[in-house]
């Protein structure tokens, strides 16, 4: 892991990023609905190529969070660059394309076809043919088609999963459906990748695993990955710098040594202790 490093924007960056144009800035972010505020003035900053985490208790506004993000919800206030763009006034598919991808909390595979063809849709914007070639199936379309499957085989790979992939999404374990969609956000060739609790519904075994593999995502592409996540091994593990939200607020930001020793963040997680 990276030093984490004091940068002008008041932020820390790991060591590696601290010189480069962070590939997430949020600042001031915010969105209410109705008379509620969600998500009150949230300043984030992520480097290329940091692993970040965002946590706190449930219900404190996590996946709400990625949906300002990822424009799910437009925000009500506050500013989100993307690698020094403004995302103002873009919708889930813009941001998308401009280089965020997500997984969700709950599974979103179609689960009729087959695993296969999951990772293919995540990189149907990586193929660069028109109208006609589509339709009469020309010879660039079946390069096109052909390079797009060894592709896909290649990002199964990652995860052990080339050989199901003519098998139904849906006929997969829940562990393998999980990582099924972060191969298929990941054909989508993000800057930054948002995994919404990524090791749920894991076994131990499949958790370790999946902390080799997110690390491995991470140097093999070069990206950001930023995780909600209740599995507070895998968060502080392979987590360089985490942010912790409590009703809609940062409460705190650190390394993963100084959130565990930050008093606030024990309180948020366990209560106040009682005097007396």
């Amino acid at each position: 892991m990276s030093k984490m490093v004091p940068v002008p924007t008041h932020s820390y960056l790991p060591e590696r990023d601290a010189d480069k144009v962070p590939i997430l800035e949020a600042r001031h972010l915010g969105i209410d609905f109705g008379g509620l505020t969600a998500v009150d003035s949230l300043d984030l900053t992520i480097g290329r190529t940091e692993i970040a985490g965002l946590i706190g208790p449930n219900g404190a506004g996590k996946t709400t969070v990625f949906n300002l993000l990822t424009k799910v919800y437009q925000p009500t206030r506050g500013t989100i660059l993307l690698d020094a763009k403004d995302t103002a006034g873009m919708n889930t598919v813009q941001v998308n394309h401009a280089g965020i991808a997500r997984t969700f909390q709950n599974i979103r595979l179609f689960k009729d076809l087959t695993v296969l063809e999951n990772v293919l849709i995540g990189l149907h914007k990586s193929m660069n043919v028109n109208l006609m070639e589509s339709v009469f199936r020309l010879p660039r379309y079946w390069k096109q088609e052909k390079e797009a499957k060894e592709k896909a085989l290649e990002l199964l790979s990652i995860f052990q999963m080339q050989d199901l992939a003519k098998y139904e999404a849906g006929a997969l374990p829940y562990g393998a459906q999980r990582r099924l969609e972060i191969v298929r956000a990941l054909g989508t060739n993000p800057k930054l990748l948002l995994l919404d609790e990524p090791a749920a519904g894991m076994n131990p075994s499949e958790t370790a695993s999946l902390m080799e593999n997110i690390q491995k995502i991470r140097d093999s592409f070069h990206i950001a990955i930023m995780l909600i996540e209740h599995d507070m091994n895998l968060v502080m593990g392979i987590c360089e710098g985490i942010a912790v939200l409590n009703y809609g607020k940062i409460i705190a930001k650190g390394t993963p040594e100084e959130i565990q020793a930050n008093p606030a963040v024990i309180e948020a997680y366990l209560g106040k202790k009682k005097e007396g």
